[in-house]
């Protein structure tokens, strides 16, 4: 796996994945749209910290010059 996203992408994914993930767990957020929550944060989070999207590899998008 090749870095595709840039120190920015990377750093807005990492925040903004932890967020949805703050929000569901003080409850701010709770039933479908809590899990949905922490779906989406999760992979942000994840995708943040590696570096890699897979679906920029699909799209061929590569933010990280």
């Amino acid at each position: 796996m090749k870095t595709n996203e840039s120190g920015l992408d990377r750093i807005i994914r990492v925040v903004v994945g932890a967020a949805l993930l703050v929000l569901y767990f003080t409850q701010i957020v709770a039933g479908g749209l809590g899990i949905v929550s922490v779906v989406i944060g999760a992979v942000l989070l994840i995708t943040g910290i590696v570096g890699f999207c897979p679906l920029y590899a699909l799209l061929k998008i590569q933010t990280n010059k």
